[in-house]
């Protein structure tokens, strides 16, 4: 299913990126991610780490103050959890610090080995058919010309995956994609999105990560054409899909 549309209520453009979770971090300070991977590598990914503000600064070569500063930054851009104890401090990176350090990995990847593939196999299933009611709407019409070049087929492919598969597709949300945004129309406020361009059993189509879906296990592919027909394919078929980051 495409990005969801919901009752207007007065949202404006910043509630909207609320309601997405895409709400911008502030851009963390050279010395902050130099703190966060340090933390990583002493194991605060996983574990408590006890370190005390001065051994902080000395690794970051900053004073001590410096240092303190840094750690209370982080804790109040929720990247790290920090309980103060009579000398040391327990530090450990949370999910949404690591979750920055894997974008910094990611980044520097593409610098050195060049844009990222994915492939993947799953079989075709039936969506909610709600497709082709949020691709026919003007507000993304517009932007699909603009930025993919062609007007969908009014209804997505739907490819049901393997759990196992779903955790590397879930790693796409660090890749440059194509963004489609998302607008109010009607009193509705209708969701963003992100395409992928790639290739499913060799023809060429766009995959499409909404911002909000009810979908758990589904990933959704859109074409130019329609896909059940010029690939022939039917519930429960196994489709291959490659995509390559933008």
């Amino acid at each position: 299913m495409l990005p969801q549309a919901s009752p207007r209520n007065g949202t404006d453009a910043k509630g909207a990126d609320r309601l997405t979770g895409r709400a911008k971090r502030s851009r963390l300070k050279g010395e902050e991610l130099r703190l966060l991977r340090f933390l990583a590598h002493g194991g605060a990914d996983r574990t408590p780490v006890e370190i005390t503000s001065r051994e902080v600064g000395e690794h970051l070569e900053v004073s001590q103050q410096a240092a303190d500063r840094y750690l209370v930054d982080l804790s109040k851009q929720g990247l790290i959890s920090r309980s103060l104890g009579a000398r040391k401090q327990r530090l450990t990176i949370t999910p949404a610090g690591v979750e920055t350090l894997r974008k910094e990995y990611h980044a520097y990847r593409r610098v050195f080995e060049g844009p990222a593939r994915l492939r993947f196999s799953g079989q075709v299933a039936s969506g909610l058919g709600e497709g082709r009611y949020y691709l026919s709407q003007p507000g993304y019409i517009v932007q699909f010309q603009e930025r993919l070049s062609y007007t969908p087929y009014p209804g997505t492919l739907n490819i049901r995956v393997d759990p196992k598969e779903l955790l590397r597709i879930d790693g796409l949300r660090h890749w440059e994609g194509i963004r489609i945004d998302g607008f109010q129309a009607s009193g509705r406020t209708f969701g963003g999105a992100t395409c992928y361009g790639g290739r499913i059993n060799g023809r060429p189509c766009h995959l499409i990560r909404p911002d909000r879906t009810h979908y758990q296990d589904v990933v959704e592919v859109i074409a130019a054409e329609s896909l059940r027909e010029s690939l022939g394919v039917r519930d429960g078929d196994t489709v291959s899909v490659e995509v390559e980051e933008s």
